[in-house]
């Protein structure tokens, strides 16, 4: 094999290898909400709490918990999840309060700094259970996701 036809195969097998995976971050992108009080009023007429998901582009952690949990779960019609981008300056975005703001903004008032952060909220932006911080383990993190959304389902409902 000639020196040019390596650096094609080179080229190749590297856009082979890349292109899954951007290909697969479109797919598993979750909804970007303009309105967190109607985001949470639709996921509470379902009976649910507001499942959302702080992250940041390329956060391979933020990846694995959208592509892995939330997404299966939101596909299945289990939770209602949604996604804020922490450094999201310049999306309008309608605060609980009602007021116009960024998610960048709303998010520092969570104090949400770390990514990938999953708040669960009640209607009026309430935090109806424990949020789940980082990723520590991929083989107990289904367990802790479904305790927190278990509580939160119990609070939304005694809430009622």
């Amino acid at each position: 094999m000639n020196m040019l036809d390596r650096r094609h195969f080179t080229a190749a097998l590297a856009g082979g290898l890349l292109l899954p995976p951007l290909a697969l971050a479109k797919d598993t992108a979750l909804p970007v909400p303009t309105s967190l009080p109607g985001a949470a009023q639709t996921a509470a007429a379902k009976k649910e709490p507001l499942v959302l998901l702080v992250s940041l582009p390329g956060c391979p952690y933020c990846e694995v918990v959208r592509r892995n949990y939330l997404l299966p779960a939101q596909r299945d019609g289990s939770l209602q999840a949604w996604q804020l981008n922490i450094s999201d300056k310049t999306t309008p975005l309608v605060g609980f309060d009602g007021k116009a703001t960024t998610a960048t903004a709303q998010i520092a008032v969570w104090k949400a700094g770390f990514t990938p952060t999953v708040l669960f909220l009640g209607p009026q932006g309430q935090e109806l259970a424990e949020r789940l911080v980082g990723l520590g383990s991929n083989d107990f993190y289904g367990a802790y996701l479904d305790d927190r959304l278990a509580t939160a389902r119990k609070v939304l409902a005694s809430v009622r």
